[in-house]
C-alpha cells in the first residue's frame, strides 16, 4: 500500500515525499488506519519494521488539524532509553517538517541540572509531544512540572524492553496521571506474559496487530556450540582470542552474568566494556561512545542493546546464554550482517537450554550448524532430539534408554488509485 492511499493530510504526505517514503511497511499499513480512527492499538513487530512512523504519522496528522489545545501536553511517548528517545525526537522533526505549530520536547535522564530546568520550562509551557524515559518523566511529575490530565495520546514504544528494565510500576504510575479520555498505543517486539498483563490494564478494546518476525539475514553464519555450562568461559575465550575481531557483542541473559564476564575478560587483558541496566545513563552513553569509536572491541551486554543499536559493522554476536524467547535471538543476531555485510553469530547451548535452541530453529525455519567444540575446550555432550524438539533418542523400545537431564477538520489527501 502507498501512503497516499491512507487518510493522511497533504502536509504529512509532503514530508514523506521529501524523505523519499512512498510505500507503507506492513505494520504501518495495518496500524495507521485504526490509530486515525481513535482506537487503542497493540502492535507486535520487530525493530526495523517502521513502528515509529506507524504511530507518529497518524498522531502528527491529528495534532496538526488544529483541534487540540496548545497549552497542554497532547501526546506522551514513552521510551526505554535515552538513545531511542533521541531517535524518536529526530523523526518527529522530520515527519513534522511541513506542519505548523506542532512542538516536541525530549525528556531523559543522565543530564546536568541545566538540562532538567530546560525540560521543566518546556513541559510547563505545554509542548504537543513529550518523548520521555519513565524515570525522568516521573521526576517531573513528582515536581509538579507537567499535567497529563488532558493528554490525548499515550504511546509506549518498545514496551517489552521497558518491562525488561523494570519499568512496569513506573508505567502504571504514569498511566494513573492520565485523564479518562485518552487513546493508548503500545508497540512491542515480543509478546511475553508481562506485556499481555500490561495491555490488559491500560488498553481498552484494542486492535491487535502482529507482524511475523523476519528471518535473520542470509549473510549471518549461525553456529551453536553444545556444551556443559562450565565450558562456556573457555569456549568464549577461545572465540575472542581471534585478533581480527574488534567489533563484537556478547549477550548474556542477566546483569550479574554481564558483570562477572566483564571482570573475567578484563583480568585476562581483553578490551571489553559492559552494558546493563544498573549503569547510570551517563555511564551507558560513555560505553556506547567508546564502542562506536572502536575504543572498546568487545561489548558485553544484556538485551538492553539487542535492539536499537545503530552500528553497521558488528563482525560477531555471541549468545553466552540462549535467549529466553526465540524472537529475542533474531533481535540479538540482527546486530551483525547489516548494510549488506557478512556476519557471524555463535550461541553457547547447555543441555538445559537445548529445547530453547530447537524453538529458535523452528522460528527461523533453519537448522543451526552444531560443530564439535573448539580444540582444547572438551567434548560436547551427546544430545538427541526427539519429537517436537524434546530430549530423548530414536532407539527402539527394547533398548535401554539413558537418563535425561533437565528448561478530522482539515483537508485530506485524495485516495490514490495506485496499488502496492
Amino acid at each position: 500500500m502507498y501512503f497516499d492511499e491512507l487518510d493522511l493530510s497533504y502536509d504529512v504526505l509532503d514530508a514523506l515525499d521529501a524523505m523519499n517514503f512512498d510505500k507503507c511497511t506492513p505494520i504501518q499499513e495495518k496500524a495507521i488506519p485504526p490509530i486515525l480512527q481513535g482506537r487503542d492499538v497493540i502492535g507486535v513487530a520487530q525493530t526495523g519494521t517502521g513502528k515509529t512512523a506507524a504511530y507518529l504519522l497518524p498522531v502528527l496528522d491529528e495534532l496538526s488539524s488544529g483541534n487540540y489545545p496548545h497549552d497542554v501536553v497532547n501526546c506522551i511517548i514513552m521510551s526505554p532509553t535515552r538513545e531511542l528517545a533521541q531517535q524518536i525526537d529526530q523523526q518527529v522533526e522530520g515527519f513534522g517538517y511541513y506542519l505548523d505549530g506542532v512542538s516536541s520536547v525530549a525528556v531523559y535522564g543522565g543530564n546536568d541540572g541545566a538540562r532538567f530546568e530546560q525540560e521543566r520550562r518546556g513541559l510547563e509551557m505545554g509542548a504537543d509531544i513529550i518523548i520521555a524515559t519513565p524515570g525522568r518523566l516521573i521526576s517531573h511529575l513528582n515536581g509538579g512540572h507537567i499535567d497529563l490530565s488532558k493528554t490525548t495520546f499515550f504511546i509506549l514504544d518498545e514496551a517489552d524492553r521497558m518491562l525488561d528494565m523494570g519499568f512496569y510500576d513506573d508505567i502504571m504510575k504514569i498511566a494513573g496521571y492520565l485523564g479518562p479520555n485518552h487513546q493508548t498505543i503500545l508497540f512491542s517486539a515480543t509478546m511475553p506474559p508481562e506485556i499481555q498483563k500490561l495491555a490488559s490494564n491500560i488498553l481498552h478494546d484494542p486492535v491487535e496487530i502482529k507482524i511475523a518476525v523476519s528471518k535473520p539475514a542470509e549473510k549471518i553464519k549461525q553456529t551453536a556450540f553444545i556444551c556443559y555450562d562450565g565450558m562456556k568461559d573457555k569456549i568464549a575465550e577461545h572465540i575472542l582470542s581471534d585478533k581480527t575481531l574488534d567489533r563484537v557483542i556478547l549477550f548474556a541473559s542477566s546483569k550479574l552474568k554481564v558483570k562477572e564476564l566483564n571482570r573475567m575478560f578484563k583480568q585476562k587483558g581483553y578490551n571489553v566494556g559492559a552494558m546493563h541496566s544498573d549503569l547510570e545513563q551517563k555511564e551507558r552513553d560513555e560505553i556506547m561512545y567508546e564502542f562506536k569509536n572502536r575504543r572498546i572491541a568487545i561489548l558485553i551486554a544484556t538485551d538492553i542493546v539487542s535492539r536499537g543499536i545503530d552500528i553497521d559493522d558488528i563482525q560477531l554476536v555471541i549468545n553466552y546464554d540462549v535467549p529466553r524467547d526465540a524472537e529475542d535471538y533474531v533481535h540479538r543476531i540482527g546486530r551483525t550482517a547489516r548494510a549488506n555485510r557478512d556476519g557471524q553469530a555463535i550461541t553457547l547451548v547447555n543441555e538445559k537450554d537445548y529445547p530453547s535452541l530447537r524453538k529458535i530453529e523452528r522460528l527461523i525455519e533453519k537448522e543451526i550448524d552444531k560443530p564439535d567444540l573448539p580444540e582444547g575446550c572438551g567434548e560436547k555432550p551427546e544430545i538427541k532430539s526427539g519429537k517436537n524438539g524434546k530430549r530423548g533418542n530414536n532407539r527402539k523400545k527394547h533398548y535401554h534408554r539413558k537418563p535425561s537431564s533437565k528448561s478530522k477538520s482539515k483537508e485530506k489527501a485524495p485516495k490514490s488509485e495506485k496499488k502496492a
